[in-house]
């Protein structure tokens, strides 16, 4: 088929970008196999490189995520390995970066890891400092420890099976976390690529959606230095929720932080010095 094949088909399936979806399908078949053979016209693409690309085409017409037919994700700076056993980074989730990094730190625990890819990240960022991942699933970790090593990170981080606090030991002077806060009514609505593809454990508490935060909030201050900050991200109309939790536990300088398109994504918060 050709490109313009393919937006229209991926424009009747309802896809959201359909032009963007068909570049980035279109990079990863040509990217993958054709200049492997070299000599290939990019508007003349050899049978393998298009055998590719139609079945690339097909799969997101079945609104399967760009991230995993295309196997990974660009987040921050970097390009970090996605599988349908981990959360599909947001851009909006580097908000959470972009705060965290407003400020020192040497020891970072990321609460429900994932990818890995924020704790990666920050680890990229501030080449003195180390970390520790958790989650509650064994198979994400796994995609977090390859990407750790993709990004020759693997000694100063460790992940570990930990249900949010569970079995963390030890105080961080930076605790983040993107932990799930859809709530349970509210799973229905979210596009085919998310509910349909996405660990439903990465996404709902099957509550309130606070359920997470309640957690968080409960055993952070055991685990922070002396003014150590927390950070996490949030659904756009829980800041004030959120915030109250952090008040409650003792926690204080409780603060907002935008996305790019001006919703509230991050709250911050630190343990009394």
């Amino acid at each position: 088929m050709t490109r313009e094949d393919a937006r229209r088909i991926l424009a009747e399936a309802g896809v959201p970008d359909p032009a963007g979806d068909v570049r980035r399908l279109w990079e990863y078949a040509f990217l993958g196999y054709g200049e492997k053979i070299g000599g290939q016209d990019r508007d003349r693409p050899n049978d393998l490189t298009l055998s590719v690309f139609n079945s690339a085409v097909k799969q997101r017409a079945r609104r399967v995520p760009v991230s995993h037919i295309v196997q990974g994700r660009e987040f921050w700076k970097d390009w970090f390995t996605v599988t349908p056993d981990v959360l599909d980074p947001r851009p909006d989730t580097e908000t959470l970066i972009e705060t965290a990094l407003l400020s020192p730190f040497s020891r970072v625990l990321d609460l429900g890891t994932g990818t890995g890819c924020i704790l990666i990240s920050l680890l990229l960022e501030r080449a003195e400092a180390t970390g520790v991942g958790t989650d509650i699933s064994d198979k994400a970790l796994k995609v977090a420890a390859k990407n750790a090593k993709f990004h020759r990170v693997t000694d100063r981080l460790d992940f570990q099976i930990s249900d949010w606090f569970g079995d963390v030991e030890g105080q961080f002077d930076l605790i983040v976390s993107n932990p799930p806060y859809i709530a349970k009514d509210e799973m229905a609505d979210l596009q085919p690529e998310v509910r349909d593809y996405e660990p439903r454990i990465a996404l709902t508490d099957e509550n309130d959606g606070l359920n997470a935060y309640r957690a968080i909030a409960a055993g952070a201050p055991d685990h922070l230095t002396s003014g150590g900050r927390l950070l996490v991200e949030i659904g756009p109309t829980q800041a004030e929720a959120v915030s109250a939790l952090f008040k409650v536990a003792g926690l204080v300088n409780i603060t907002v932080h935008p996305d790019l398109d001006g919703r509230d994504r991050v709250v911050a918060a630190q343990k009394s010095a």
